[in-house]
């Protein structure tokens, strides 16, 4: 298909940010001071270079300052589209449209959202909508005839197309769109006349051949869809189906030689697709390659395994080779799904009989001369069984979590195009199927580009104030990341842990002591137990923060801090293969809580326990300090983050794909590829 053609199929990315930017643009220069204009701008040259997750960031900029402009809504919505993220583009469709309901590009963004996800109804009420605010837009009109098509409203459709017809009646691309709304509603002549049409006003484009040669091959015109197929083919289609298709006709004929060919090619450009390999596995039988028809439709089966036709026929040629064990297995895989198929009785029966199984041969070839006498009770049967196979089954994320998690990773070995993480269609990019880490409190906080991104809110006011009291050698910073320390900069830890002891000695020689030494003891005990952290002796650091909390109970950062190191301690005796203590795990939530009732605002305290009930799979009552944890910081992209896993987890699947939409608004671009595999 070429780039005009496209244009129908969906071609969502040039068309939003060119035809719809421009009419945005004048829409917010109207509204919106240089600032948000200067912002919006940036934003909308990152889209247009395919930087996705940094044009997010950018728009809620624009929506933080002005939250009444519809623009920065609709612009975030192409973003998220090309992420793959339709729940949250929907969403900011709705509130383009809720500030202003007189744009047509919010209607046919939100109509391509709705065509995405099967909602067609839905999608032409929108593109008809759009109509309204911009009746002779070509795409509006060729986007709804498509939606029109799909619900089998062939004649609106083709009024539609006509439409455009009568406007630009040399368009091949509009007559190759009418000959693919005719074959739909099986009018193959009204096809057959279209791609001639199309043909003739771009004969050098493949597709045009391509499908003229297959309605040629339906009307049973072989030469005439033979010499099409040829020409697709030769203008350079990499279409599988050209040479499959191709490959019939020579079948067809007994050309063997140049059907075998075509298969080969077939193979080559669709290595996964069991089609090829099917038919080439049939061509192979049919001139007695019993061995390489044997390994065609063992692949064909690996690749489609639902296809019962597939085993049938190598079942036969495993009959053919006298592999009768091999061949029993096949005939006894279709007898399990499809035990009203009499054939498979009897070639089981053959293969019974040669393995010198002479009583079960008997038993099967008995079984299908009564279901032959029982066909009317049979075929009664037989259709409430197809109609119970459709039934909806209860889906266990459980198992749904570890399969995802081991599924094919070729997108995530696939080239980098790009030099950053963050650009481009970064849900491509596969991610892990895991919660983002506790929230801790360090000297060293990475800064990485994509950690930038992330809009959660990393300070609180108690630690803010502890640190311009300068009683730390560095200030510290909430983080999910631990640094990785040098040898230097170990040595140089235990250097201050050398100097802090000493310190503490000196201080505790002090006969009578008074608040302002306890207030110096308390800032070392401190000192040294994230010094102790660093170098993660967490054992020492656990008993030096005890000993600061006893001398200041308003040191509310330091009952974070102990419950952060509690669990590394827990992680580390594990690791080792110690027996960790129930009270310890305890400890730790108890320390959590004693910081959210002083401290409410504490985000991070319901985010960490959060995460620690979900390690104890108590998933209810986690997503219930997750709630919390956003309540304190509404920006807070890591608690949205592992509250959409832990919904999905226990079956919410709409509400854990809102929260991963929201996570990734707010700078979790990993958020994306998850979107695309719950979607």
């Amino acid at each position: 298909m070429n780039k005009e053609q496209g244009t129908y199929h969906f071609r969502l990315r040039r068309i939003l940010l060119i035809c719809l930017g421009s009419c945005f643009l004048t829409l917010g220069s109207i509204s919106a001071q240089l600032n948000t204009d200067r912002i919006t701008a940036i934003g909308r040259n990152a889209l247009y270079f395919d930087d996705y997750v940094l044009s997010i960031q950018y728009f809620n900029q624009v929506i933080k300052l002005k939250p009444y402009l519809s623009e920065p809504y609709m612009l975030r919505a192409i973003a998220k589209i090309q992420l793959g993220d339709y729940t949250g583009a929907e969403m900011d469709c709705n509130a383009a449209i809720e500030r202003n309901p007189f744009q047509p590009g919010a209607y046919y963004t939100r109509g391509y959202i709705y065509r995405q996800t099967h909602q067609l109804e839905k999608a032409a009420q929108d593109f008809s909508e759009a109509l309204l605010f911009a009746p002779e837009n070509k795409t509006y009109i060729a986007m709804r005839a498509d939606v029109l098509a799909e619900l089998q409203q062939y004649d609106l459709a083709l009024q539609d197309i006509n439409h455009l017809l009568h406007r630009e009646p040399q368009s091949a691309a509009l007559h190759f769109e009418k000959g693919s709304i005719c074959l739909r509603s099986n009018d193959t002549i009204c096809a057959l006349n279209a791609f001639v049409q199309a043909t003739e006003y771009d004969s050098q484009n493949p597709a045009n051949w391509s499908a003229l040669g297959l309605v040629q091959l339906m009307l049973n015109q072989p030469d005439d869809a033979l010499a099409s197929l040829s020409k697709s083919i030769g203008y350079g289609s990499k279409w599988a189906g050209d040479y499959i298709n191709r490959g019939i006709i020579y079948y067809r004929k007994h050309n063997y030689r140049n059907a075998l060919a075509d298969y080969d090619k077939a193979v080559t450009l669709a290595p996964s697709d069991a089609q090829c390999y099917y038919n080439r596995g049939v061509l192979r039988q049919e001139v007695g390659d019993y061995n390489r028809a044997l390994e065609d439709f063992s692949q064909a089966i690996l690749l489609a395994p639902e296809q019962i036709e597939m085993y049938y026929q190598r079942g036969m040629i495993l009959l053919q080779l006298q592999q009768w064990q091999e061949a029993l297995q096949d005939f006894n895989t279709i007898m399990q799904r499809y035990p009203y198929f009499l054939p498979a009785y009897y070639l089981a029966a053959q293969a019974q009989t040669a393995l010198g199984h002479g009583k079960q041969a008997y038993q099967l070839r008995q079984q299908a001369y009564l279901m032959e006498q029982k066909k009317d009770s049979i075929q009664s049967l037989q259709t409430q069984m197809q109609v119970a196979d459709y039934q909806p089954q209860q889906r266990d994320r459980r198992k749904e979590f570890s399969a995802l998690a081991a599924q094919n990773q070729e997108s995530n070995n696939e080239e980098n195009k790009y030099n950053s993480d963050t650009r481009g269609t970064v849900q491509k990019r596969y991610t892990d199927i895991v919660n983002e880490p506790n929230i801790f409190l360090s000297y060293y906080a990475t800064s990485s580009q994509a950690n930038a991104l992330r809009q959660t809110n990393y300070s609180h006011i108690t630690v803010d104030a502890y640190n311009r009291s300068m009683q730390l050698p560095a200030p510290l910073r909430f983080t999910t990341k631990e640094m990785a320390l040098t040898a230097e900069m170990v040595n140089q830890h235990f250097a201050q842990i050398s100097q802090l002891s000493h310190q503490i000695d000196m201080l505790q020689q002090i006969a009578s002591p008074h608040s302002q030494h306890n207030a110096l003891l308390c800032a070392a005990y401190i000192a040294r137990a994230f010094e102790f952290a660093l170098v993660q002796d967490y054992s020492s650091a656990l008993d030096d923060a005890t000993r600061a909390i006893l001398l200041d109970g308003t040191l509310y950062f330091a009952y974070f801090c102990r419950a952060n190191w509690r669990y590394k301690y827990l992680e580390y005796k594990r690791a080792m293969g110690e027996a960790t203590d129930k009270a310890d795990f305890e400890l730790m939530m108890r320390d959590y809580d004693y910081v959210m009732n002083h401290l409410p605002d504490f985000s991070f305290a319901y985010y960490n326990k959060a995460n620690m009930l979900c390690i104890q799979q108590d998933f209810k009552a986690a997503i219930t300090y997750y709630t919390q944890a956003i309540a304190t910081d509404s920006d807070f992209a890591e608690a949205y983050f592992n509250r959409g896993l832990t919904y999905i987890y226990i079956g919410e699947n709409d509400k854990g794909i809102a929260d991963l939409s929201k996570a990734g608004e707010l700078g979790i671009y990993q958020a994306y590829n998850l979107i695309s595999r719950f979607q």
